[in-house]
């Protein structure tokens, strides 16, 4: 059996425009004054027929629209990028179409409109849910906002998430505690909870090295506010079963299990990331980042990405480990081993159970609570015994 196939096949479609540009935000969005969708769907569908008829055949079982901001996307457009997939993969029986959202009033309106798109899970960019960290962080919308929508959203749809971001300026441990169970308390099945980082390029990034953003945790807080996290979404009934998400079971996201199980997923848009198996190799894809560059070769039909990379065995093994020790369930010894034709030392192993940062048994290594806050560097340690 292919490995890919033990993660599974799911679709990334990239929108890259948004109404604003957080200050924090390092993904590939841009602001625009007008789009024009019908071109964007053009583009898409071209993108689609092109890579489905190198994966022909496939059982497709997850889509995700990310961005950006997809709910800017007009309802009618995501309903023919639907329609595209439907006709161009066979499809599982009850596929994760998830769209990401911002709690805006303009776009909570829409969401019937997108379920009856074929929309079937909703993940909104909520990040705060008090007004003066809203407006740190650089959002739109207000707490109220953002709860109307989500009630709104939980009225359409059966499955909703929402991001939240913590370890923010002159966050408390209790006002953290305060709001993470405020945020429980609204009846959601899946978080994910991730602490701001401060990334290379950002608006965020230039205030810090002029001395602003004040009152930014130290690395011992950040491990407390971690720590609470766990604490508290898993006496809700919501463990994490991946560093920074939380779910009730059975309400894991599908489409990120995919990455993290080591999974194939093609990558359509402006700056999207794809991995695919094609002929016994598993090939790296990525698209250009600009999107009138995308737009314009996905319009003359050329294959909208870079140059692809062929991904060695070491490589995808590698991958495989780094993505899938940040699974509860861990790192599946067997497909490791047949990926990079050896295992980490048994005395690294030993080593980092020593230190209380990793369990082992027979079939799979796992990150414990501890080495989830070196987990670099516990994968460095890993991967350094794999063969090069």
């Amino acid at each position: 059996m292919e490995d890919w196939r033990a993660g599974g096949f799911g679709l990334y479609l990239h929108w890259p425009f948004c109404q604003s540009k957080c200050p924090y935000c390092d993904f590939n969005s841009h602001v625009a004054q007008a789009v024009d969708q019908r071109q964007w769907l053009q583009a898409y569908r071209n993108e689609i027929a092109r890579l489905a008829a190198e994966t022909s055949g496939r059982v497709l079982n997850t889509v995700f629209f990310g961005g950006g901001t997809p709910s800017l996307m007009d309802p009618d457009l995501v309903a023919a990028v639907i329609d595209a997939i439907r006709s161009s993969w066979p499809m599982a029986n009850d596929p994760e179409i998830t769209l990401e959202a911002n709690p805006g009033s303009v776009e909570a309106g829409r969401f019937a409109a997108y379920r009856q798109a074929g929309v079937t899970r909703v993940s909104m960019g909520v990040q705060a849910l008090n007004d003066a960290d809203l407006r740190r962080l650089g959002r739109l919308h207000t707490a109220d906002e953002a709860m109307r929508a989500f009630e709104i959203a939980r009225g359409v749809f059966e499955r909703v998430s929402f991001d939240l971001i913590y370890a923010r300026q002159d966050q408390s441990l209790d006002g953290w505690r305060a709001e993470l169970r405020r945020a429980l308390a609204m009846a959601v099945d899946h978080l994910s909870l991730y602490q701001l980082t401060v990334e290379a390029g950002t608006p965020f990034a230039d205030r810090l090295a002029r001395g602003g953003l004040r009152g930014l945790p130290d690395e011992n807080r950040a491990a407390d506010l971690y720590d609470l996290t766990q604490d508290v979404c898993a006496a809700h009934g919501m463990a994490s079963y991946e560093v920074s998400n939380h779910a009730r079971p059975g309400a894991e996201s599908r489409h990120n299990l995919i990455y993290w199980r080591g999974g194939d997923y093609v990558g359509i848009g402006p700056g999207a990331h794809g991995r695919l198996t094609l002929e016994g190799c598993r090939w790296a894809t990525e698209c250009p980042k600009a999107p009138a560059t995308w737009l314009a070769a996905a319009l003359r039909g050329d294959p909208a990405e870079k140059p692809r990379q062929a991904l060695s065995g070491p490589e995808h093994a590698s991958e495989y480990l780094l993505m899938s020790l940040r699974l509860t369930e861990g790192t599946d010894l067997r497909r490791l081993e047949l990926l990079a034709g050896a295992l980490p030392l048994r005395s690294t192993v030993d080593d980092l159970t020593s230190l209380g940062l990793l369990e082992a048994d027979p079939t799979h290594l796992r990150a414990t609570p501890a080495g989830r806050l070196v987990l670099n560097a516990l994968i460095s340690k890993l991967a350094a015994d794999l063969p090069e």
